[in-house]
């Protein structure tokens, strides 16, 4: 997909996609997250993004969420563990309308203390709500194990001891250490020249002050395999297991995503779909990924059973995986998985808000957006061999860790 990148002064990059339609999508994403909080500030980078809606310099909260909603638009936002991104979806004019509210909220909040206090409590209870979710709670435990030491294992939510004692210092303090202008994109999809967002967003973002100082990420050790079972007062058993593996920038990293999306990704087609589901209907979801991070990856696989069946599960899943280590995939079964995997990509450039977050985050990470043709041609040049070396490398179970949520008899 066409796109052009134009560049302020300050370091801010804006990118411009393209596109006749009279939906517009926008995003600003700024490479700062939970792995940058320090120890005692969990859940900071969420909170932060919490609070940008509630106050600026001159908008009240209701005038925040009023200033697009007014219009028909969508305005969110979601914190990750390195990157902080709002998003809109808009009509066609009122792009200046939205450009200027990123600006509002992100470069002009104002942090109030009762609205600091009121945004806790809920946090708080947004925390509650997810440990009352067993396979969503399990994600984070999981990988608490599988960084254990280092900030990636962190909960992005934070805790209740640590939120409760966030400070408007900690707040600016990590603003002023993070979110650095040459790490900030602004992302538009839509029918506009790069003239005229140019033109908007010169207005917008050039004069905010320039900040291109370095943040010193600590990259996570490869830590000890781990097994550990937790009982807990729920209904059905829950289970991850996994590894830490390659990171963005890894040769590998396109055939892991391949090797995911054959072995539990996306469709009901997948590997673990069709035995562990379809074959003995032992889990209702059942379910890979891989995360691949600036400095490492995550490996995991996920399921949910009944107690007596979880044992059975973990054999099942085993067993798939040392069938690929032992009988290597053929051509024709690396064909068929290629195919599958670049129709899915291809069916995803329809949802514009998920196109234009990733070509952002690809513009942060590569300094580069690969066009549609160059990531199927990445797909289709990973080889039998680069599969057989993959399989080995991740499904090496002397280096996984697991984690089990047990029901309480």
């Amino acid at each position: 997909m066409e796109y052009n990148v134009h560049t302020l002064k300050n370091g801010i990059r804006i990118l411009h996609v393209p596109a006749a339609s009279a939906i517009s999508h926008a995003c600003i994403l700024v490479n700062a997250g939970s792995r940058d909080e320090e120890d005692a500030q969990m859940g900071l980078a969420h909170f932060i993004e919490h609070l940008i809606f509630k106050r600026t310099e001159k908008r009240s909260t209701t005038q925040i969420l009023n200033r697009l909603e007014s219009v028909g638009a969508d305005l969110n936002a979601y914190t990750t563990k390195e990157y902080t991104c709002i998003h809109a979806s808009f009509l066609h004019p009122y792009l200046d309308r939205t450009l200027e509210l990123f600006n509002d909220i992100v470069f002009h909040s104002t942090f109030p203390e009762d609205e600091m206090e009121k945004e806790k409590g809920v946090v708080l209870d947004e925390i509650s709500s997810y440990l009352d979710q067993p396979e969503e709670a399990i994600n984070d435990d999981f990988e608490d194990l599988l960084f254990r030491g280092h900030s990636f294992g962190r909960n992005i939510l934070g805790t209740p001891e640590t939120v409760s004692n966030l400070s408007k210092t900690d707040i600016h303090s990590f603003i002023k250490t993070n979110y650095r202008t040459d790490q900030i994109i602004i992302a538009v999809i839509g029918n506009y020249t790069l003239k005229k967002l140019a033109k908007i967003g010169e207005k917008y973002f050039a004069n905010v002050p320039e900040n291109t100082s370095s943040v010193n990420r600590i990259a996570p050790l490869a830590n000890p395999s781990l097994h550990q079972i937790v009982d807990k007062q729920i209904a059905q058993s829950h289970c991850m297991m996994g590894t830490q593996t390659y990171s963005l920038y890894h040769p590998y990293k396109t055939g892991l995503l391949l090797l995911n999306n054959l072995f539990g990704g996306n469709g009901m087609s997948s590997t673990l779909n069709l035995q562990l589901r379809e074959k003995y209907g032992i889990a209702y979801t059942i379910e890979s990924a891989y995360s691949p991070l600036s400095d490492t990856g995550i490996f995991a696989i996920y399921f949910g059973t009944d107690k007596e069946k979880s044992e059975k599960a973990m054999q099942l899943i085993r067993k798939e995986m040392n069938k690929l280590k032992q009988k290597p995939l053929t051509e024709v079964q690396l064909h068929k998985a290629q195919n599958k995997f670049i129709g899915q990509i291809a069916l995803g450039e329809e949802n514009r808000i998920g196109l234009i977050i990733a070509m952002a985050k690809s513009l942060l990470d590569y300094n580069h957006i690969d066009s549609l043709e160059t990531v199927f041609q990445k797909i289709r040049q990973v080889s039998v061999k680069d599969m057989s070396q993959i399989i080995n490398e991740v499904f090496d179970e002397s280096k996984w860790t697991s984690l089990l949520f047990n029901p309480v008899d």
